[in-house]
C-alpha cells in the first residue's frame, strides 16, 4: 500500500524514452543494412554460401551470445557512458565494410557491428526502465518500436543508396552512429545523475524476490515462449516474399509491400503491447499474444493473397506484442538484473531468428517452402506453456502482506 503513491510521484521520461528509441531506431537500421548487402559482398568478393553463413556467424555470436554477459557486468558495474562506447564499435564496424576487400575484413567488420549491438540493448533497456516512472510496459516498448523501424528501413535504404552506389557508400551510414553517439552520450550523463547517491534506491537483490525454484521455472517457460515466437518470426521475415512467389506467382515488389504490411503491424504490436501489459497484466498479454495468434497461423497456409495480407498482419500484430511483456515479466521476476535479464532476451532474439532461418531453410529445401509454413503453423501452441507463468502481481501482493504481518 506504500508502495503505489511513491511510484504515482514518479514521472516518466519521455524526452530519455524517445531518445533511447531514436538510437534504437539508428543502431537497429545499421545493422539490418549489413544483411541486406549480402548480395552486393557475395558478387564484389567473389563470396561462397558458406562463406556469407560464417559472417551471420560472426555477428549473431557477438550480438547475441556476448549480451546477457555485458548485462550482468553492467548489472554490478554500470558505466553510463558505455552506451556511446558501444555505438563506437559499430561506427567502425561500419567503415571497416565499407573497405572491405576480403572474405577476412568483413568477418572483423560483423564482429564489430555485433559487439556494438551488444553492448547497446542490455544498457539501453536499463535505461529505459530507468526513465519509465513505474510505467515499465510502455517505456519497454517505446524502446522497442525504434528498433523494429529500424530494422524495416534499412533494407530500404540499402537498395535506394547502396546498390546503386556501391560497396563503399555505406561509410556514409557511418553518420548515422555518429550522431547515435552523440545522443547517448547525454543519455549517459542523465543515467549517471540518477545513479548518484540518494537519487533512487536499488532494487531487491532477486534472491529476496522470490525463491530460485519459481525464477528458474518460470525462466524455463519464457525460454520456451521465445523459441516459439521467434522461430516463427523467422519463417515471415526470412521467407515470406519466396512463399508469396510460389504459391501465387507475384513479383518480388509485391511481396516487398506484404512484407512491409507485415512489420508495419509487428512494430504496432511492440508499440502497444507494454502499456497494455502495465493495465491488464503481463501474463495475460504473454498467454494472448503467444497462444491467441494458433487460429491464424494454422490458417495462413490455406488461404487466398488478400486474406494473406491480413492474417501476416494480425500474426505480426499479436506476436509482437509479446516481447515487451515478456522482457519486463522477467526484470520484476529478477529484480536488481535488470541488464542481465535485457541482454538474456535480446540475445536469444537475435540468435533464435537466425538459427531459425537456418534450419528453416534446410527445411525448405527438403519438404517446400509452403510445407514450411504448414509445420511452422504450430509452432503458437507452445503458447499453452503459459499457463505455468505466476501471476507476480499477486505474489508480489502476498510478500507486502507478509512484511507487514511480521
Amino acid at each position: 500500500m506504500h508502495v503505489a503513491p511513491a511510484l504515482a510521484r514518479e514521472r516518466t521520461r519521455y524526452p530519455v524514452l524517445g531518445a533511447i528509441s531514436f538510437s534504437h531506431l539508428l543502431n537497429d537500421m545499421m545493422q539490418s543494412l549489413m544483411l541486406a548487402i549480402y548480395p552486393l559482398l557475395k558478387g564484389n568478393l567473389h563470396l561462397s554460401f558458406g562463406q556469407i553463413g560464417l559472417i551471420t556467424l560472426a555477428y549473431q555470436i557477438t550480438a547475441s551470445i556476448l549480451q546477457p554477459l555485458v548485462g550482468l557486468y553492467s548489472d554490478r558495474r554500470p558505466h553510463p557512458y558505455s552506451l556511446s562506447i558501444g555505438m563506437g564499435f559499430t561506427f567502425i564496424g561500419l567503415l571497416l565494410l565499407a573497405r572491405a576487400d576480403s572474405f577476412v575484413h568483413v568477418l572483423l567488420a560483423a564482429a564489430c557491428v555485433g559487439m556494438g549491438s551488444s553492448i547497446f540493448h542490455p544498457e539501453s533497456s536499463r535505461v529505459a526502465r530507468m526513465a519509465a516512472g513505474g510505467q515499465h510496459g510502455l517505456a519497454q516498448s517505446i524502446f522497442q518500436v525504434g528498433g523494429n523501424a529500424g530494422s524495416a528501413l534499412g533494407p530500404l535504404l540499402a537498395a535506394a543508396i547502396i546498390i546503386p552506389l556501391g560497396q563503399g557508400s555505406i561509410a556514409w551510414f557511418s553518420l548515422a552512429a555518429l550522431l547515435a553517439m552523440a545522443v547517448l552520450f547525454f543519455v549517459g550523463r542523465w543515467s549517471r545523475r540518477q545513479a548518484s547517491p540518494g537519487r533512487r534506491k536499488p532494487e531487491v537483490a532477486p534472491s529476496r524476490a522470490h525463491p530460485p525454484k519459481l525464477v528458474r521455472k518460470t525462466m524455463a517457460v519464457l525460454m520456451a515462449l521465445v523459441f516459439s515466437k521467434f522461430f516463427y518470426l523467422a519463417s515471415i521475415n526470412t521467407y515470406l516474399i519466396f512463399y508469396l512467389q510460389h504459391r501465387f506467382h507475384i513479383g518480388v515488389r509485391d511481396g516487398q509491400i506484404h512484407l512491409f504490411i507485415f512489420l508495419a503491424a509487428v512494430a504496432a504490436g511492440t508499440l502497444l503491447g507494454g502499456p497494455i501489459g502495465d493495465r491488464i497484466g503481463r501474463k495475460r498479454v504473454i498467454w494472448a499474444s503467444i497462444l491467441g495468434v494458433a487460429p491464424f497461423t494454422l490458417a495462413l497456409p490455406y488461404v487466398g493473397l488478400e486474406a494473406s495480407a491480413v492474417l501476416t498482419a494480425i500474426i505480426g500484430f499479436t506476436l509482437a506484442s509479446a516481447f515487451p511483456a515478456m522482457v519486463v515479466y522477467a526484470q520484476e521476476l529478477m529484480p536488481g538484473r535488470v541488464g542481465a535479464v535485457s541482454g538474456l532476451f535480446f540475445g536469444l532474439a537475435f540468435g533464435l531468428g537466425g538459427i531459425g532461418a537456418a534450419v528453416l531453410g534446410q527445411l525448405a529445401d527438403g519438404i517446400g517452402i509452403v510445407g514450411v509454413y504448414q509445420v511452422c503453423a504450430f509452432l503458437p501452441l507452445i503458447g499453452l506453456l503459459a499457463y505455468f507463468l505466476p501471476d507476480l502481481r499477486s505474489l508480489h501482493q502476498a510478500t507486502a502482506v507478509a512484511r507487514t504481518a511480521a
